[in-house]
């Protein structure tokens, strides 16, 4: 998710509320910039995307190098920055959003979020799935270089009480599975879990580690990075 932090001192205008199946989801705008809302949840909003472009940024540089045209699972379109970070690099191949929320998708291909992501989401290499990412990983045979998750505010404060099976032993493993050998996993959080990365060690991945970006107060938001070297 991006970065928690907006101003209080705005009063957030409704531009649209759905019932999905998953809840109610909300798009609000708070004088410059666009919010989620789940299930009374604040999700995300437009004010800072430093930790969503980290997400896509650290994936790319993860991987071996000479790797030609890596492809790329993004989990979660939220407000869309990690989409137009991925589609703003050249060196990316196939480009796969998963987002199970239809309204979050309407609002990108036909509404206010659109100024964001219009671009991004005509080019070629994108492709969009509206689909349950946890059901998708467990079920799917196809293959990705890197997978960015970026669904919940970490794996120690989850969005929907079904995402948890996401970073549990089986998650995790149906995660390695659709990784190439040598892909990257990178799974965007609102604050470091050390339990998150010895849970990466446990389920197989190497080389995993934990980059920081500096927020305006409190913790620092991270991307938990781990390695598939078989």
């Amino acid at each position: 998710m991006p970065d928690i932090h907006h101003s209080d001192a705005l009063t957030p205008v409704t531009l649209d509320r759905r019932e999905g199946p998953y809840g109610e989801v909300v798009l609000r705008e708070r004088g410059d910039d666009f919010e989620i809302i789940a299930n009374g949840c604040f999700l995300m909003d437009t004010s800072d995307g430093r930790s969503e472009r980290l997400l896509i940024d650290a994936a790319l540089a993860a991987l071996p190098a000479g790797r030609p045209a890596p492809s790329v699972l993004i989990g979660g379109l939220g407000v869309g920055f990690s989409l137009v970070r991925a589609a703003a690099e050249p060196r990316w191949g196939r480009i796969v959003v998963a987002e199970r929320e239809q309204a979050i998708v309407d609002w990108h291909l036909e509404g206010p979020l659109a100024a964001i992501s219009g671009a991004a989401l005509a080019d070629p290499r994108t492709g969009i799935l509206t689909t349950d990412l946890v059901e998708y990983l467990s079920t799917t045979t196809d293959r990705y270089d890197a997978l960015c998750l970026d669904i919940d505010n970490g794996p120690d404060w989850t969005v929907t009480e079904d995402n948890t099976s996401l970073y549990s032993p089986a998650g995790l493993a149906d995660c390695r599975e659709r990784l190439t050998p040598g892909g990257v996993l990178a799974v965007w959080s609102a604050q470091p879990s050390a339990d998150f990365e010895q849970a990466l060690r446990n389920a197989g991945f190497d080389g995993v580690r934990t980059e920081e970006v500096n927020v305006a107060r409190g913790v620092p938001d991270v991307v938990h990075l781990a390695l598939r070297t078989d």
